[in-house]
């Protein structure tokens, strides 16, 4: 009856929640700041003049205007490209950007001779802002960075273009995968009290690109609660790519801590499925573990597929808990995610079928044995969870409490499941309380539970994910 799943389909969500988060949209850097008062020296003057000039005649000659519409037309192309014309029209797009920037050739040349006679921290300033013209111009960012580095490095771009400088070029940092530098500018910018743009994401994909990912999950955490602080709240997706990245990197810890927040912000069942499964699938708890944490799927209304159905049905085990395990099963072939002819399904409903009669009988023994000043914990835990199997919270409750009043009680697993009996019971704030007590692995179970209660507690319509 055994059923073995790879984890493909885990690996998919991963990475739909990795790229939660897409493209930020970011402005073009169109131009420069207006220049500070400045005086050349003697010796930059005319390399400056003549770099300028020639930048400015080249916007309106006949081969750069004609490489510009041929990128215009291209990116068009690129952006309405759907399937496997995408990599064509990527080629087509690069072979214009390539071809505008030859279009450029000479006026690059000017640039590198301006740069070069640039001596003195005006003459660097003018430098950099004839580099952010002609990187306008060819759409080049490699020149358009260096522009910029040179104005900040000048010491002359007044303090309040500064930060919008320093975004720009952690920007063009990070398209050149120069992930230090652009933490470095990112940083600068945020430090200076600039947060537009989605910056604090920003700097959190510095380091997650970088593989540096429990930095990249501590600042995009930071820029969560950054967002939120505004009336506009912190999108799904920023909540995903944490979670994303969590599970990439195995981090247990993070991604419980996102799947908290994600499903507490944005409480869909499709984010509770991917808050679960991910959680499980770092975790890789025991089977008692994994049935109370498939339990919390099966409260959310959370399944997605045959394995989620498959999993709690192993952890409950139909020759256990039939009862549970039948509910399951009635459940996912309703769903159709489930078939009946499966070998799995077929021989697990046999089994639960033929014993749920008699084991639902044995409550009232079970209850007695439990209930007697002898019995151990064992036998009260084990008691508890049949009721609770059943449906039965409130019996439930009482054997779970007496249980764990016990010598050599399993305290973290039958707090657990107390908590699980008083949320059916409709004890939110008690279940809560049960939870925060709950420590060890189960901890991170007993947290997802605890947003559950809350949620129960005080329902409220979702936010659009």
């Amino acid at each position: 009856m055994i059923r073995i799943h790879n984890r493909g389909r885990a690996a998919l969500l991963a990475l739909s929640l990795m790229t939660g988060v897409a493209a930020i949209s970011v402005p073009a850097m169109a131009a420069a700041p207006a220049a500070p008062k400045i005086t050349l020296s003697k010796t930059f003057q005319p390399l400056a003049v003549a770099a300028d000039k020639a930048i400015n005649d080249a916007k309106t000659r006949a081969d750069v205007v004609a490489a510009k519409n041929n990128l215009a037309t291209a990116q068009t192309t690129l952006q309405q490209a759907q399937g496997s014309a995408r990599a064509a029209a990527r080629a087509g797009y690069e072979s214009a950007l390539a071809a505008l920037s030859a279009s450029v050739a000479p006026e690059k040349a000017l640039l590198d001779n301006a740069f070069a006679g640039a001596t003195t921290p005006d003459d660097r300033y003018m430098a950099g802002n004839l580099a952010i013209k002609l990187g306008d111009l060819a759409k080049d960012t490699v020149i358009q960075r260096r522009g910029l580095e040179a104005m900040l490095n000048s010491g002359k771009v007044a303090p309040a273009d500064a930060p919008r400088l320093q975004f720009f070029l952690g920007q063009f940092a990070y398209d050149q995968k120069d992930y230090a530098t652009a933490r470095s500018a990112f940083q600068a910018a945020m430090t200076a009290g600039f947060h537009e743009n989605d910056i604090d994401v920003l700097l959190a994909e510095a380091y997650l690109a970088d593989n540096q990912v429990p930095q990249g999950l501590a600042s995009l955490k930071a820029a969560i609660a950054q967002r939120n602080t505004t009336p506009t709240k912190a999108p799904a997706s920023w909540y995903r790519r944490g979670l994303g990245a969590a599970y990439k990197a195995q981090l247990l810890d993070q991604a419980t801590d996102f799947a908290m927040s994600l499903v507490k912000d944005y409480p869909s069942t499709d984010n509770w499925a991917g808050a679960i499964v991910v959680v499980r699938e770092i975790g890789k708890f025991p089977a008692q573990e994994t049935l109370d944490l498939m339990r919390l799927m099966g409260r959310t209304n959370s399944y997605a597929e045959e394995r989620d159905y498959v999993e709690y049905i192993q952890a409950a085990d139909p020759r256990r808990l039939p009862g549970e395990a039948l509910k399951v099963i009635e459940a996912g072939l309703a769903a159709g995610k489930l078939r009946a002819t499966d070998t799995f399904v077929s021989e697990a409903r046999g089994i639960a079928s033929s014993r749920v009669a008699a084991d639902r009988a044995s409550l009232v023994g079970l209850e007695r044995d439990a209930r007697a000043p002898t019995a151990t914990a064992a036998t009260v835990g084990g008691a508890a969870d049949a009721f609770l199997s059943y449906g039965e919270a409130a019996k439930a409750q009482d054997l779970f409490t007496l249980a764990l009043a016990k010598p050599g009680a399993e305290q973290d697993r039958l707090l657990t499941r107390l908590g699980i009996a008083q949320i059916d019971l409709g004890n939110y704030a008690g279940a809560q309380a049960t939870f925060a007590k709950v420590g060890g692995t189960r901890k991170y179970l007993a947290q997802l539970w605890s947003i559950y209660a809350g949620q129960k507690a005080a329902p409220a319509a979702a936010p659009a994910p």
